[in-house]
């Protein structure tokens, strides 16, 4: 396991490496210039030297490179060029809304995705295996955005159940924010959760062909009892693999719901600073994000290892 534990810290952190250098050449070849930006068009060119000077964005592309990387390694992230104020207060008041919005939309996904993908494998071939994966379907073909959008119509404009957007923030209160969030979280939800349940009915079903429940079977054990107490283990394998990556994907996919729900997110930030280009806000917004997928995805694999009992039977 030691070996293991070591090898993915490794290539998580030649992955952050290679992510800061990409993300840093991308945003280096857009056109523009956040001086003039920041000026206007009818800005002089000395005026907008002297900003550019000002802002540190006339030096070398590797100087700025390594004065980067050097701020987030001791938490300084710079400021902002369009707020004039610090970065880490920046990204940190929208996290407070990004990370929340995901961790509910992968809650709905895991209950139901695990309840709807265990359902279709033990009534394999029946009416509700067949409607089960039907609706899985339909779910997979509708685009999140265009589901929030009739979330919208539906609970906010005709029922007023729901308020249409905004966030009435933390300060109000748990349940108005968890409110606030609930409509976005199920626009999220629907197309992991159909994609999920499609991966767990398969891994289910694969797991019930197998000897040792046979086995158990034969042993008196009751189908439930074998599937709740034997399959379901083994079937969680490859499960819980994709349950990071989509929480990953969760995390991303944050930006675009935020702009439908008109959230105050992370989301909403980095639209806000590529419009004004304040590239040292998005850069440090799509490294933040590129690290918590990352990071996500180190932590699933060390739980898999877990859960996989292989690994407790051979050197890795």
């Amino acid at each position: 396991m030691s070996v293991f534990l070591f090898k993915r810290l490794i290539t998580l952190i030649a992955t952050l490496v290679g992510a800061s250098v990409v993300i840093f050449l991308v945003l280096e070849i857009l056109p523009g210039n956040a001086a003039q930006i920041l000026l206007g068009p009818d800005a002089s060119a000395e005026a907008v030297q002297a900003l550019a000077i000002k802002l540190g964005i006339d030096r070398p592309a590797i100087e700025r490179y390594w004065d980067w990387v050097h701020g987030m390694l001791v938490g300084d992230l710079g400021l902002s060029y369009a707020y004039s104020t610090s970065v880490a207060e920046l990204v940190l008041e929208r996290l407070a809304l990004t990370v929340p919005l995901a961790l509910m939309a992968m809650s709905i996904t895991s209950v139901l995705a695990l309840a709807a993908g265990i359902y279709a494998a033990s009534r394999h071939d029946k009416l509700g295996d067949v409607g089960v994966m039907g609706l899985s379907q339909i779910g997979i073909a509708i685009p999140n955005f265009w589901f929030a959008i009739l979330l919208i119509l539906l609970f906010s404009v005709h029922l007023k159940w729901f308020s249409a957007g905004g966030f009435p923030g933390w300060d109000e209160g748990i349940l108005q924010g968890i409110k606030a969030l609930l409509l976005p979280a199920v626009s999220l939800a629907v197309v992991q959760s159909a994609i999920l349940a499609r991966i767990t009915r398969s891994a289910v079903l694969e797991v019930l062909r197998e000897d040792f429940v046979r086995t158990a079977r034969a042993k008196g054990v009751s189908r439930s009892g074998t599937l709740w107490g034997h399959v379901l283990r083994n079937a969680m394998i490859p499960v819980i693999t994709i349950m990071g990556l989509q929480f990953a994907e969760l995390l991303a996919g944050t930006i675009v719901v935020e702009s439908v729900f008109y959230l105050p997110g992370l989301g909403r930030l980095i639209f806000q600073s590529i419009s004004n280009r304040d590239l040292i806000v998005v850069r440090n917004c799509v490294m933040l994000l590129a690290a918590m997928v990352v990071i996500v995805n180190f932590v699933f694999d060390v739980l898999y290892a877990v859960i996989d009992p292989r690994f407790q039977a051979r050197d890795i």
